[in-house]
């Protein structure tokens, strides 16, 4: 059975009217946003409700909205001289939600239909209930976005880094976070172990050549 994306809208419309922050349809594809207080209890209607069986949780995916409005690259087609993509002035950003937010993909395998949830997460706290209770597959999703964003996984069994050393310092999908990082390792013959220093390269900016 495959269920359109307008009927999937109204159903969501009707279930979630008082807790729906916005719905956007692109691509064929729907995206609700809800606060982080409704999120448990939305995302546990949408796994077990008939309407909806979103049975199976794809991803869940930290986004950074830092430089969201931002554009320094601002041309729509190639110029025959200079290097106005280049350009060195931007424009202010006009972004006024938090600037984290965590994205729950979900599939109903059942009803052959997807949805995004949408939560957005305060700075000051980035603190998010965890979902591995209603999809324990959730648990590596959760410590991955820990590990690269810094968001914290409220009632995660196990929330430690995935993909990052034990001593690395910071979260490396952050849009402020150095493109060199900010320790290198390497390994010491006299002291037979791995050691971390500051990094030796100095940052530069690149700009893209143009061979026309």
């Amino acid at each position: 059975m495959t269920r359109s994306i307008s009927n999937l809208h109204k159903a969501l419309e009707n279930q979630f009217s008082e807790k729906l922050i916005s719905v956007v349809n692109a691509l064929n594809e729907l995206t609700i946003e809800i606060s982080v207080d409704d999120l448990l209890d939305v995302l546990k209607v949408l796994r077990d409700d008939d309407a909806f069986l979103f049975e199976q949780l794809v991803d869940i995916a930290g986004v950074d909205y830092l430089t969201y409005g931002l554009d320094e690259w601002s041309t729509n087609k190639a110029s025959t001289v200079g290097f106005e993509r280049g350009r060195k002035d931007k424009q202010a950003s006009r972004w006024e939600k938090p600037r984290y937010a965590v994205v729950y993909h979900l599939l109903s395998v059942t009803l052959n239909q997807r949805v995004r949830v949408k939560v957005f997460v305060e700075q000051e706290s980035m603190l998010v209930p965890s979902v591995v209770k209603l999809w324990s597959g959730a648990n590596w999703f959760e410590r991955e976005a820990f590990d690269l964003f810094g968001l914290l996984f409220n009632g995660h069994p196990d929330l430690r880094r995935l993909l990052t050393d034990y001593g690395f310092i910071g979260h490396p999908f952050r849009k402020d976070f150095p493109v060199i990082g900010e320790l290198e390792m390497r390994y010491d013959e006299e002291q037979q172990q791995c050691i971390y220093e500051p990094v030796s390269i100095e940052e530069r900016i690149l700009v893209p050549r143009v061979i026309r």
